[in-house]
């Protein structure tokens, strides 16, 4: 028989259970508030959740993978507001975000993952694809929702255009995202209304630009 034609093997086993693992990142965040990045381990997580070592080694490979998940989730909390002005909308994301990094567990998780990354390739791309390429998302609905509304230009048509496209998107989350987190990680300033304001305004003006 042709490797093509061979019948796929039905994956066989319990199904993964969503209170397990909610309750697995749930402890993987207390712990890392409780002990720090150096202190915690798959065991430390797993007595704390109530379940096997070998249940959090079925779901991640390493504390590596499983820390940078327990962030994932709270930065998929992130919603953009749909106010119908786009400079309101940054305002509200900004202000969510800032709110999300103020929480303890997000704050030492995020971190100790970005501290760590420095010396391993590896998890700066997990990084990037679990928690920067998924939170993308707002800018990409930002973007579309302002050009559906005038505030800004359309993308211009073929692969010049779709390529100038992703290159806003991901200044202008760079834009943000680093002003958040430097305000909040590294001045230990407020994320308030007025600082928001500010931001925002300082992102529409160059934002017609951008396109």
């Amino acid at each position: 028989m042709p490797h093509s034609a061979r019948p796929h093997k039905a994956r066989t086993g319990r199904p993964r259970s969503a209170e397990t693992d909610r309750a697995i990142l749930d402890a993987t965040r207390a712990a890392l508030v409780d002990l720090g990045w150096g202190k915690l381990s798959m065991g430390d997580v797993a007595a704390r959740a109530k379940v096997a070592k070998t249940t959090l080694y079925r779901r991640w490979a390493n504390k590596n993978e499983l820390v940078v998940d327990a962030v994932a989730v709270l930065f998929d909390e992130l919603e953009l507001p749909d106010s119908g002005c786009l400079q309101a909308d940054i305002e509200g994301v900004t202000l969510q975000f800032g709110a999300l990094l103020e929480r303890p567990e997000t704050k030492t998780a995020l971190m100790a993952v970005v501290a760590e990354s420095t010396t391993d390739a590896a998890l700066r791309e997990r990084i990037r694809t679990a928690i920067v390429d998924r939170q993308m998302r707002l800018v990409v609905l930002g973007r579309e929702r302002a050009q559906a509304r005038g505030e800004l230009p359309p993308d211009a048509p073929g692969p010049e255009g779709a390529r100038a496209s992703a290159d806003a998107v991901g200044l202008i989350f760079d834009v943000i995202a680093g002003a958040i987190v430097h305000r909040t990680l590294v001045s230990a300033e407020p994320v308030d209304d007025a600082w928001a304001h500010r931001l925002a305004t300082v992102l529409m003006q160059g934002l017609t630009g951008l396109g």
